[in-house]
């Protein structure tokens, strides 16, 4: 295998990591949507610490732990930029 055959992997798991995340906005849009009806806050920390001690326990290769958590980190900070705009909306 040579570097444009693993680019070519990676390309292909961009395109599923993509579609993954729309779908995953998709319900934080319907969670904000509940959450700007009920006065919900946008920030949960108890739920946060479950989602990252969900994913780090399925993490298979421990070098990959921290990366992969971080990485949801991110995704939870966005998912909770988003649902800030639709509140304020």
């Amino acid at each position: 295998m040579n570097l444009d055959d693993i680019r070519i992997d990676i390309d292909i798991l961009d395109a599923q990591i993509v579609q993954l995340l729309e779908e995953r906005m998709t319900l934080v849009s319907q969670v904000a949507t509940f959450k700007k009806m009920t006065g919900g806050r946008v920030l949960d920390n108890s739920r946060e610490l479950v989602i990252l001690d969900r994913v780090a326990s399925r993490v298979v290769d421990p070098d990959y732990t921290e990366t992969v958590v971080n990485t949801f980190k991110d995704i939870l900070k966005n998912s909770r930029a988003y649902q800030e705009k639709v509140l304020k909306d």
